[in-house]
């Protein structure tokens, strides 16, 4: 797992030849990635009353998780991991894992009257998790293959005609966002970002087709909402279902529409980050701390979601925009100090006595956010 600076070049010798530096973009496109996602779950439960909400849901789950997944790719490493990243792949993922399907667990007895643990089926958000760690484990297997991005595409893209892989371990899920991981890995590895020019070369006409594309795309979601509403498209933007549970039955044009949907996330992926300020901001910090907002912001969430204070709520006009300055409002929250320093041991846990050489968590060790973010 690198950090969210780019690589230097190396001498003749293999050292460095420069010091790392740090590239601000990354941080503001991880926490805008985050902050899409808070703002999906916070107005999910507007969609049932409300067409625009329902449009601005679709314009969201377009792209927010595979543009995540492309940002969390750029950062991992194909390399045969040494055995502090095997560390942290359980310190930073597996235990926080085991940590929250806990807290949900007694979250669900205390609220609802009933507890049925199950660490095969993740609990709401923490799918990502189990997610990341997959990517992380067959990273290294992908970067031996002569196409990679071919080879996980058509994962991505089969996966969807095996009714038998499903939620258990996130695992459609994963499978069908394995292309975006991987392409995010690919950029790197090639240095494509870069040789390209990608964040420094940025016309004022290439912002405006930017805008024009994310304009495009939340135009066709209100224009064609009904259409979308009877093929139940924002199942297909989940990457989880099988073809068979979103067509009704077996339909072999089906991988087609995830291959438009892949196409759609990329463009609307791309047009996102091309509007993004690569400049450091007041705020371009708190993209360093994605797992915070990602892992508690459910929580907050969860009793305006399951106690129907958002159902019913007019006119559109003022409560969407409330409940998404609200949303906006939890992720920055969730960032902050304070509330890192009270869930840290929750969120990023040293359990020295699990191991049996206590020294691979170092007291202090650089400690890195599971998206690939190192920190400053």
């Amino acid at each position: 797992m690198s950090s969210t600076s780019e690589q230097p070049p190396l001498t003749a010798a293999g050292s460095i030849a420069r010091p790392r530096r740090r590239v601000p973009f990354w941080d503001n496109a991880r926490f805008a990635c985050i902050v899409l996602v808070v703002l999906g779950h916070g107005i999910q439960r507007l969609t049932y009353d409300s067409d625009i909400s329902y449009a601005f849901y679709l314009w969201i789950y377009a792209f927010h998780m595979p543009a995540f997944a492309m940002i969390s790719g750029y950062f991992s490493k194909s390399a045969s991991p040494n055995r502090r990243q095997m560390s942290r792949v359980i310190t930073d993922i597996l235990v926080p894992y085991f940590i929250f399907e806990a807290l949900w667990a007694l979250t669900k007895w205390l609220v609802e009257g009933r507890a049925d643990p199950n660490l095969t089926q993740p609990s709401w958000t923490l799918w990502f998790l189990l997610a990341l760690g997959i990517f992380r484990l067959i990273l290294p297997y992908l970067a031996l293959l002569r196409w990679p991005l071919a080879w996980t595409l058509a994962i991505s893209i089969g996966v969807g005609y095996l009714s038998n892989v499903d939620s258990t371990f996130s695992l459609s899920r994963t499978l069908g966002l394995l292309f975006f991981f991987t392409l995010g890995w690919w950029l790197r590895e090639h240095d494509i970002v870069r040789r390209l020019r990608l964040i420094d070369y940025r016309p004022w006409w290439l912002r405006a087709a930017a805008a024009v594309v994310l304009a495009g795309w939340a135009f066709l979601c209100w224009a064609g909402l009904s259409t979308w509403d009877a093929v139940d498209l924002r199942h297909w933007f989940f990457y989880e279902d099988s073809y068979a549970d979103l067509t009704g039955t077996h339909q072999w044009w089906a991988g087609a529409v995830r291959l438009a949907v892949i196409a759609l996330a990329l463009l609307l992926s791309a047009a996102f980050f091309a509007l993004l300020p690569r400049r450091s901001q007041w705020w371009t910090t708190l993209g360093q701390y994605t797992m915070y907002v990602y892992l508690l912001h459910s929580f907050v969430l969860y009793p305006f979601r399951e106690s129907g204070v958002l159902r019913g709520l007019d006119p559109t006009w003022i409560w969407l925009p409330v409940v998404t300055a609200l949303s906006v409002a939890t992720a920055f929250v969730l960032a902050s100090k304070p509330v890192r320093r009270v869930f840290r041991p929750l969120i990023e846990p040293r359990p020295r006595w699990m191991f049996a050489d206590a020294e691979l968590i170092a007291t202090g060790d650089h400690r890195n956010d599971p998206t690939g973010s190192r920190r400053s």
